[in-house]
């Protein structure tokens, strides 16, 4: 159906909810917040982590928002790559649409090398093409940019991709890249909230799509 396919990571492909709470507990409460609750990290997730930190806090100060990445690095990062898991369906969907001759490229907010790492150990690097992570852009979903350089460098034409995520950022970034979109609704954002943006599929998770790529 698409010469490529693009996915975000977390609550797209894979789980690391354990490690990025723990990491927002740090941050938070090392510069002197209430730890947060697990749900309200999750609502969080697939935003920069400078602004998950205003939106918990509602502080915008730079200079603290860049102390709460540091502080959420030294509990979360080496956790990320050790404990996170794919979603029931992930690694058989990469491989099936890798194995078809179909290019395959991850744009996330996370830190690249992180993704490359987890890839790694779960056994999946080998069926994807190209990893855009946070570092590799300066501006984030649903700005563009991230999946515009996705495309340019796999050589396909955004009517020949597709961006498949879990957030209406990724569904705004799939828009004004002009790409095609399927939400997957394996994080917190419910498959309503995706209406607005007229998505070719809402997939309740990585088997229905799968089905739904006709893999």
């Amino acid at each position: 159906m698409f010469q490529a396919v693009c996915f975000d990571f977390d609550y797209t492909l894979a789980d690391c909810t354990d490690s990025i709470v723990a990491g927002f507990v740090h941050g938070l409460t090392g510069l002197g917040w209430p730890a947060p609750s697990r749900e309200a990290v999750r609502k969080t997730v697939g935003f920069l982590l400078e602004d998950a930190y205003s939106m918990l806090t509602g502080d915008l100060d730079p200079e603290r928002r860049a102390r709460f990445r540091a502080l959420f690095s030294e509990v979360a990062l080496e956790r990320q790559r050790k404990e996170t898991v794919f979603f029931p369906g992930a690694p058989e969907l990469l491989h099936k649409l890798h194995g078809e001759g179909c290019q395959v490229a991850i744009v996330s907010t996370k830190r690249g090398d992180t993704i490359e790492i987890i890839l790694e150990r779960l056994g999946a690097a080998d069926a994807v093409d190209l990893v855009i992570g946070s570092a590799d852009v300066k501006r984030h979903k649903p700005d563009p940019e991230g999946l515009l350089a996705a495309m340019d460098r796999l050589g396909v034409q955004p009517k020949d991709t597709l961006f498949c995520g879990d957030t209406v950022l990724d569904a705004g970034a799939a828009k004004n890249a002009g790409t095609h979109f399927a939400a997957v609704l394996n994080g917190t954002t419910p498959g309503e909230a995706f209406d607005r943006f007229h998505p070719d599929h809402i997939s309740p998770d990585l088997w229905d799509l799968a089905r739904w790529l006709g893999m």
